[in-house]
């Protein structure tokens, strides 16, 4: 008697410059998914696994020192731990795997941001990840005047990346939108200034239409 198949799950993930909000909807989602019978991963970038987590403590820590290409490097080296660890083995398993921030990030932040060289990071992109992407990608899209007053206003302080001046912040969202203007069919782009009610419905309303899509 045949072995039945498991259907691959899959991969969701968020993505914004510091101050959008979009941490405050992966709780949402990963319920809303879960009300819907799927089995979630829950994880994130930098992190994910003991090495990944490590590398984020040292990455966004305020005192830490490192040249762009160190940075780059060291951010798909958390990268490759974390698809190996966690994120193709729950895809594998038919789990659907919401991961806030991938490498969207790096070409915004140290593509966009930093000016690393995209071809660069695609290099890097093609060598860990070649065969998988997201399977759609929410871009919760703000001013950057609005994500520096948020960032002001949470009470919390400010890591590394988050410090940087605000045309670095500009920089990076302007990178956000190129990508996702590039991939359409991946990307939802949020305007991520309304409420989180009114964010959440979109949300559902997308989720719903996506599961739907992508039912046998």
């Amino acid at each position: 008697m045949p072995v039945p198949t498991v259907q691959r799950g899959r991969f969701l993930t968020l993505e914004g410059i510091d101050g959008a909000g979009k941490s405050t909807h992966v709780p949402f989602i990963a319920e809303y998914l879960q009300q819907q019978g799927l089995t979630v991963c829950l994880t994130r970038e930098p992190g994910g696994t003991v090495l990944g987590e490590q590398l984020r403590q040292l990455l966004l820590d305020p005192a830490t020192e490192v040249s762009l290409k160190t940075e780059t490097l060291l951010m798909f080296a958390a990268r490759q731990e974390h698809l190996q660890q966690r994120i193709m083995p729950a895809l594998a398993r038919g789990e659907w795997v919401l991961c806030d921030r991938f490498t969207d990030s790096t070409v915004a932040f140290q593509g966009g941001g930093r000016g690393v060289s995209l071809a660069a990071i695609e290099q890097l992109e093609q060598w860990v990840h070649a065969d998988l992407q997201p399977d759609l990608t929410f871009l919760f899209d703000v001013p950057t005047d609005i994500a520096h007053a948020r960032r002001q206003h949470s009470g919390q302080a400010a890591d590394r990346i988050e410090r940087e001046a605000d045309s670095f912040h500009q920089r990076v969202r302007q990178a956000y939108l190129q990508r996702a203007a590039a991939a359409p069919q991946r990307f939802q782009v949020l305007d991520a200034r309304c409420s989180v009610a009114e964010l959440q419905q979109q949300i559902a309303t997308c989720l719903t239409a996506f599961i739907s899509e992508g039912q046998p």
